[in-house]
């Protein structure tokens, strides 16, 4: 079986809000004030974005086949926004694979959903409940409580969001590296100073420790012996030690530690 782990970052998509706003003239630094001051009026505090005004710039994944692994950002730096979520959904096309997240359903499949809609982006697997394939009536990507996307954090939850945690706490008490030098709130100062290579270096960090809490899961829930976990981890470290890049080698010294 191919395992997808994904994980994106976003910035605020200043051009929608141009447009919904009315704010035609101003450079994006001053558009995305209007839209945190928006957006704090409405919610009385928190200037966190709806999912359709979020703009993708990064998308990290994690592919595990039988004979396989790799993490890396899918795209160039500088590829656009629609290069990089076609070529994510043509890997589900491609591999038809598990889509394992943290918080996934709740955030990152939604902005992918209405930036794929956006730009006009197929993605034919993905939406697929019965229609092409009829296995997938039983176990597609859309539905919650099916296995083909595994949103952990809501898994790990029973499905209910005051039980919710984020994947740092969770990386960290389960021994993994967690954030490191960088959280989602920075993305954008980091994109503005032109760091797209450090957003890309987190995004595949946190898609690093979304892959090891689901090996953890895997134990747990009996697909994975001791033995078995043990050698998943392993080759996630040999896979790093064989990358030789900086921010991963940083990830594979705080784990071994």
């Amino acid at each position: 079986m191919n395992v997808f782990v994904f994980d994106i970052e976003t910035i605020p998509d200043t051009d929608g809000g141009c447009r919904i706003y009315d704010l035609e003239g101003l450079d994006d630094k001053d558009v995305a004030n209007v839209m945190f001051h928006q957006r704090r009026q409405e919610t009385g505090g928190s200037d966190f974005l709806r999912h359709y005004l979020h703009r993708v710039v990064a998308i990290s994944v994690v592919l595990r086949s039988s004979n396989r692994f790799k993490v890396w950002s899918i795209g160039e730096e500088d590829s656009s926004e629609k290069e990089i979520i076609q070529r994510f959904f043509d890997g589900i096309d491609k591999y038809t694979p598990t889509l394992v997240s943290w918080n996934g359903g709740g955030f990152d499949l939604p902005v992918l959903n209405y930036r794929a809609l956006l730009h006009g982006i197929e993605a034919q697997r993905y939406w697929d409940t019965g229609e092409d394939d009829q296995s997938f009536k039983w176990n597609n990507y859309q539905s919650r409580y099916h296995w083909r996307h595994t949103d952990l954090m809501d898994v790990l939850a029973g499905f209910q969001p005051r039980a919710n945690a984020p994947l740092d706490k969770i990386a960290t008490l389960l021994g993994f590296p967690g954030k490191m030098g960088m959280s989602g709130a920075k993305v954008w100062d980091q994109y503005q100073a032109g760091e797209i290579k450090a957003i890309r270096n987190y995004c595949e960090t946190d898609v690093l420790n979304t892959y090891l809490v689901y090996l953890r899961f895997e134990l747990m829930r009996g697909h994975l012996s001791q033995e078995g976990y043990e050698t998943e981890c392993q080759v996630v470290r040999d896979s790093l030690k064989e990358e030789n890049k900086p921010h991963l080698n940083e990830f594979l010294a705080a784990w071994q530690n």
